[in-house]
């Protein structure tokens, strides 16, 4: 059983949450964001929080409880605050940086990569080696972390390439004579 479907969640000031036609939409200073809702779990909304259970004691219902709660509530916090990742680029020559709504990259190959930041994402890069990925949807915002990493992931040898700022790179010794 679910310990996390357990909790309500606790909508923040500044933040209008409506429920329709099995649709969960939330308004908050950062956008609008909306949720299809499954019928095995049942949300309600009274008294400015949100409630998740599940429809029946069925195994899948179970299941999605805890999942559906984590979904709303990132719905809720993502027009609230919206969510952060920070990238780090390590590597002689590498960089990176935001030219108009591309972001840059020259990671030691013969040509530069220009990624194409989407619509909802704001990317800053307040040094050459550091990006910032913002936005308030969080699967999104982690897509997109994803996807700049994925350019050149950090290798184990000289830990050269793009990581995340909390990732620790497990070092391996080189070759020995």
């Amino acid at each position: 059983m679910s310990r996390v479907g357990k909790h309500p969640i606790i909508i923040p000031t500044g933040v209008t949450v409506e429920m329709a036609n099995a649709n969960l939409k939330a308004r908050g200073k950062l956008g609008e964001l909306s949720l299809p809702l499954n019928p095995l779990v049942v949300v309600t909304l009274e008294n400015n929080q949100i409630t998740v259970r599940p429809s029946n004691e069925e195994k899948n219902a179970r299941m999605m409880w805890g999942t559906y709660r984590m979904l709303v509530q990132n719905i809720v916090k993502g027009v609230a605050e919206g969510f952060q990742i920070n990238l780090e680029i390590n590597g002689v020559g590498y960089r990176a940086a935001v030219q108009g709504s591309e972001l840059v990259l020259q990671l030691g190959y013969s040509h530069e990569i220009r990624f194409t930041i989407p619509a909802g994402i704001t990317i800053k890069c307040e040094k050459p080696t550091a990006v910032s990925v913002f936005g308030s949807d969080r699967q999104l915002v982690g897509e997109v972390a994803a996807k700049i990493r994925s350019y050149r992931g950090p290798e184990p040898y000289k830990g050269k390439g793009i990581k995340y700022d909390n990732e620790v790179i497990v070092r391996k010794e080189g070759k020995k004579k």
